[in-house]
């Protein structure tokens, strides 16, 4: 299992799959072949049937040239692989000097075709699965933290202190800002509306919905964001730490344990299911994220191991099945909401976990299995096609 500095990363949305993927994918062509003078991108799939909404061909032509590159939207064709699949052919005066097919597997990260996804040729982690890392918890009295701390490089924690005065940052700036969100359907921000009401009313609930916003908001606007484990959730797990962080006065030290502990239930689900909307639907995002809060959440107010498991494991759970299906193929509808809600969600997994011993019937290993396997079983138009869901409904935009 990989290091979580592949988990979250820090860059520019709307999407870590149909954005960040793609620019990565651009950089590196153009780095092997920097004397061409033209390229030819070919979008496969889910990639191309909302890579407009997403700004993909945006930045593809920003990475490789806008006058010099050609995007064709190919999405009748899906790789059995996975559906964001996308393929480079660099030219010299018009002969080919190479092409590569690449996929954008989720929170940023690239595949070739046929590729492993379920390892990395480093291991970081000794354990793949949530029963064995308890197993060995339990056995040698350690913590989720603990076992973290072990596996990852050294600068760990401070490596998590930055991510965390990113993420803070995203929020503080979306809590200011009252641009309307770019794209046709002209969504106005709520988040400072929010916050004033917080301000006004000191009303919890308000904060944790306008720190969320905040950084969705942010994303959807293409501002600089940490995956959380994707760009389309990034809002979730800064939500929930900022607004325990304002009403607990919680050090940011504390903070960044929390997301260790959190991501490491997030880099389980991106190693034995997906983090890829379009590959399992968005239950593989917000319900990742979701899960990932909730178990920072249960840490940072003293839940035991098993209290922590099943504040993820309620989390993930209850998110089985949802689609993906933004609106007109912008990372807005229903997306940003979405965030917002299922913040509240996190924490409502927490209370309930805390309220028990930590035992229970469904393990959370038994939920990542399902997601993958439900995921699969999703309709393609339930996966990030915008061909069905909520993307069908007609919205008076003009």
């Amino acid at each position: 299992m990989d290091t979580q500095k592949e988990l979250f990363r820090i860059g520019y949305g709307p999407s870590s799959s149909h954005t960040m993927g793609p620019q990565k994918a651009a950089q590196l062509f153009l780095e092997k072949y920097p004397q061409a003078n033209r390229f030819v991108v070919d979008l496969y799939g889910a990639l191309a049937l909302t890579g407009r909404g997403h700004l993909t061909d945006f930045i593809i032509k920003r990475m490789l040239g806008e006058e010099r590159t050609e995007i064709r939207f190919l999405g009748e064709l899906f790789y059995e692989y996975h559906p964001n699949g996308m393929k480079f052919y660099a030219y010299r005066d018009e002969q080919l000097l190479g092409d590569w097919l690449v996929f954008s597997v989720g929170g940023g990260a690239l595949k070739e075709l046929n590729e492993n996804r379920e390892s990395h040729p480093n291991h970081f982690y000794r354990f793949k699965t949530m029963k064995d890392i308890l197993n060995y918890l339990t056995t040698y009295k350690r913590s989720f933290l603990d076992y973290v701390l072990e596996s990852e490089p050294s600068d760990i924690l401070t490596w998590a202190e930055e991510v965390i005065d990113v993420m803070f940052a995203s929020v503080e700036k979306g809590l200011v800002n009252h641009r309307v969100l770019p794209g046709p359907l002209k969504i106005k921000r709520r988040a400072a509306n929010f916050y004033k009401q917080y301000q006004k009313n000191n009303d919890f609930n308000a904060l944790i919905f306008a720190a969320t916003l905040a950084v969705s908001e942010e994303n959807a606007g293409g501002g600089l964001i940490v995956t959380a484990p994707t760009c389309g959730s990034s809002g979730l797990v800064p939500g929930v730490l900022y607004s325990y962080a304002i009403k607990e006065k919680i050090p940011k030290q504390n903070l960044a344990q929390a997301l260790l502990v959190g991501g490491l239930f997030g880099n389980l689900v991106k190693e034995n299911a997906s983090i890829s909307g379009a590959e399992v639907g968005c239950q593989g995002e917000i319900g990742t994220a979701c899960c990932m809060a909730a178990a920072a959440l249960a840490y940072l107010r003293g839940g035991t191991n098993f209290q922590i498991e099943y504040a993820a494991e309620i989390a993930l759970e209850h998110h089985l099945g949802m689609t993906c299906d933004p609106v007109l193929g912008y990372v807005q509808i229903p997306c940003i909401e979405r965030n917002a809600i299922s913040a509240k969600r996190a924490i409502d997994a927490c209370d309930y976990a805390l309220l028990t011993d930590g035992k229970h019937f469904i393990d959370f290993d038994s939920v990542v299995t399902t997601l993958k396997e439900t995921g699969k079983d999703l309709n393609a138009i339930y996966r990030e096609t915008s061909l069905g869901g909520l993307a069908k409904v007609k919205i008076d935009y003009e």
